[in-house]
């Protein structure tokens, strides 16, 4: 079994897995303060909890939007398994075709999520993963990363109103039983719900119309389930594709056991 941790700009997904299980799942508020001490402390526990052995861990990986936490996660690991764990990188094996403008620059959770998705679904692939943004990958017929978007995620436009509009508090992300809201805060949960998912449903309509194809569509990510329940299209949600796509990278690139 290995350790796969997806870092991302509000969570940290922590996956121990291997091809035929997945032994356990946590989810951890990122943060830069914390030191590779305390982070591995915190992965201990979890082994701990869950009665899984640390020292049966072949190795790990890592993929981080937030570089300054990829080292002390790396030094995290090692204190608590004694392994070195591979960073997602431009250097690492994918065998993914990027057809971008500077590949390199392509965020290490996009590679990871196209990597899953190009394993598990028929092409051409739409993937979105909601969290702090919501990313949309393209993978065409030929199973080639052609591009995708970049947009501020439910929460994120939530929280921009709450700070920039003086009469407008600060509310959660909770789906209002109507869409057309009575009262200051469900017209603003509804926008933020109700308006992600249409606009969704409107990106794989465009996306489709200058793609020429319809498209398998793919949604990952903390609030996904929120916004995929209210989308019209058909969108398979998978909540394990990080960690999926972490595990194949993970096979490609290490080092055989001798």
């Amino acid at each position: 079994m290995i350790i796969a941790i997806d870092v991302g700009n509000t969570n940290i997904v922590l996956g121990c897995l291997d091809s035929e299980h997945t032994y356990f799942t946590a989810r951890l508020s990122t943060d830069v303060k914390k030191t590779s001490d305390e982070y591995a402390l915190m992965i201990r526990n979890l082994f701990h909890l869950h009665g899984r052995d640390r020292h049966g861990v072949e190795g790990a990986i890592i993929s981080s939007v937030v570089p300054a936490l990829s080292v002390p996660l790396q030094e995290a690991v090692r204190l608590v398994t004694g392994k070195v764990a591979l960073i997602v990188s431009s250097g690492l094996k994918t065998g993914l075709n990027i057809r971008m403008d500077n590949p390199a620059t392509l965020g290490a959770d996009l590679v990871v999520d196209a990597v899953a998705a190009l394993a598990e679904y028929p092409k051409p692939i739409f993937i979105f993963d909601m969290g702090t943004a919501t990313t949309m990958s393209v993978i065409d017929e030929k199973g080639g990363y052609i591009g995708g978007m970049i947009m501020p995620g439910p929460v994120v436009s939530l929280n921009a109103l709450a700070n920039n509009a003086s009469q407008l508090a600060h509310v959660d992300l909770d789906t209002p039983e109507k869409m057309i809201g009575q009262n200051t805060k469900d017209c603003m949960r509804s926008g933020a719900v109700y308006g992600h998912a249409a606009m969704i449903d409107g990106v794989i309509d465009r996306a489709e119309e200058e793609l020429g194809l319809h498209a398998t569509v793919v949604a990952t990510g903390g609030v996904a389930p929120v916004i995929v329940a209210q989308c019209r299209h058909k969108i398979i949600l998978d909540d394990m594709l990080m960690l999926k796509g972490l595990l194949i990278l993970y096979h490609k690139n290490a080092k055989p056991v001798k």
